[in-house]
């Protein structure tokens, strides 16, 4: 009678499941760091054990299982890093594609610098109590009621000139500039 058929030998496979199972799931999940590919080779694993030739010349079940769990874990951290070096490789060799939203450093730098500039200009445009609103608001992250306090304002007024404060610099910032 083959072994893999062994009414006997799958219950010992069963057994196994039942005493060790967290066990095995916890020792591949360490090793794999995912549940889902722990799971799935844990009960590769079991497949594996419920098929063998001869499961009477092992001298322990566990330990065997564990081997083929601990193999396949191996085998699976190869292929993933045969995975990721060929998305790596590709990302490196593909050229970038031309509608990347994204300039070079240099260029994003000075793109920023430059816009910097003329939002600061734009704030010394504004009325004093306005340019203060803003800076304490959109800069500084405090909250409308705290501004009003800060401000002696009520927050409707400080919101008015948040408002006023944004459209003014979204307007500057965003002007071309003349020749």
């Amino acid at each position: 009678m083959n072994a893999a058929k062994s009414p006997a030998h799958a219950a010992q496979v069963a057994e196994l499941f039942r005493e060790h199972n967290r066990a095995l799931i916890a020792f591949l999940q360490c090793r794999l760091n995912s549940l889902s590919d722990a799971q799935e080779l844990a009960q590769e694993a079991y497949v594996r054990m419920l098929t063998l030739e001869h499961p009477e010349r092992l001298d322990s079940l566990r330990a065997y299982l564990f081997r083929i769990a601990a193999n396949l874990a191996v085998d699976r951290l190869r292929m993933r890093k045969v995975r990721n070096d060929k998305m790596r490789n590709d990302m490196v060799t593909e050229p970038p594609q031309e509608d990347l939203h994204l300039a070079p450093v240099p260029e994003r730098l000075a793109s920023t610098v430059e816009q910097w500039r003329h939002l600061r200009n734009a704030l010394r445009e504004l009325p004093a109590k306005t340019s203060q609103a803003f800076v304490m608001h959109v800069i500084e992250g405090r909250d409308f009621s705290v501004i009003a306090q800060a401000m002696k304002l009520s927050e409707r007024m400080v919101r008015y000139h948040v408002t006023n404060a944004l459209a003014h610099c979204r307007a500057r910032v965003n002007e071309p500039e003349m020749p």
